[in-house]
């Protein structure tokens, strides 16, 4: 889908963007040959090792910080909801293990992280994402990959699962407070996988963009572009299909 909608966005910019001079480009084609398998194994390790060496940091990064935002709030908010959860009211009614478990989701919803994705709520809601996953779009634009580590720990902070396989589960059984559906149900995946198809999620890009161009003017423009494709194709697509 990517690049079939990339080959159409590059026919319309060659109709509506003119160069002010002609280039010539003459690029010289190897004879093609079939590859030594030592060759390209060797080749999937190197970049593989690349791949996740580049993406980890980035994750890590990501994570250490998402963990700061979402473990401290604004204020006196965390003493208030742990003077709230000491009362009668709590403590007559549910287990300590439940009154953790309540305690902790509150906690990261008054956190700063938490203030954030429900600051960006109003905006994709209609794209069927809850605050949690807008705060995992939000960190994402760093890249991609980052988007799964954010979720595991937000889930994590807010003593639901620990591990991957659990997330998943978690994801597909717990039900959205407003609309009673599940988080990530058919809809919600579909727009959440055309949302990433087209936006703009690696920041190493951009700066490599803006090094080429030589300023910020078209990395500013492509980076708006493919935020406000992504959010129509994956509106479109949830609207659709519910």
């Amino acid at each position: 889908l990517g690049i079939i909608f990339s080959g159409i966005v590059a026919w319309i910019l060659t109709l509506t963007i003119k160069g002010t001079k002609s280039h010539s480009f003459v690029l010289e084609l190897p004879s093609y040959k079939a590859p030594a398998l030592r060759n390209v194994l060797s080749s999937m390790i190197n970049k593989g090792k690349t791949f996740v060496w580049e993406a980890g940091k980035i994750i890590v990064v990501v994570s250490i910080a998402l963990w700061v935002l979402a473990s401290f709030g604004p204020g006196d908010a965390f003493e208030k909801i742990e003077q709230k959860y000491q009362g009668e009211t709590f403590t007559n009614l549910y287990s300590e293990e439940e009154i953790a478990f309540l305690e902790s989701g509150e906690k990261l919803r008054s956190s700063y992280a938490g203030t954030v994705g429900r600051w960006l709520e109003p905006a994709i809601r209609p794209l069927g994402f809850d605050w949690k996953i807008g705060i995992a779009l939000t960190t994402s634009f760093a890249a991609r990959e980052v988007f799964v580590g954010t979720m595991a720990t937000i889930y994590s902070l807010e003593g639901d699962t620990d591990n991957i396989s659990q997330l998943r589960d978690k994801l597909m059984s717990q039900k959205d407070p407003i609309t009673g559906e599940p988080v990530m149900n058919l809809p919600r995946a579909l727009s959440l996988v055309m949302f990433y198809v087209f936006a703009m999620q690696c920041m190493s890009t951009v700066a490599i963009m803006r090094k080429e161009t030589g300023g910020w003017k078209w990395p500013i423009i492509q980076f708006i572009f493919l935020t406000a494709l992504a959010y129509l194709s994956s509106l479109a697509v949830y609207q659709a299909l519910t």
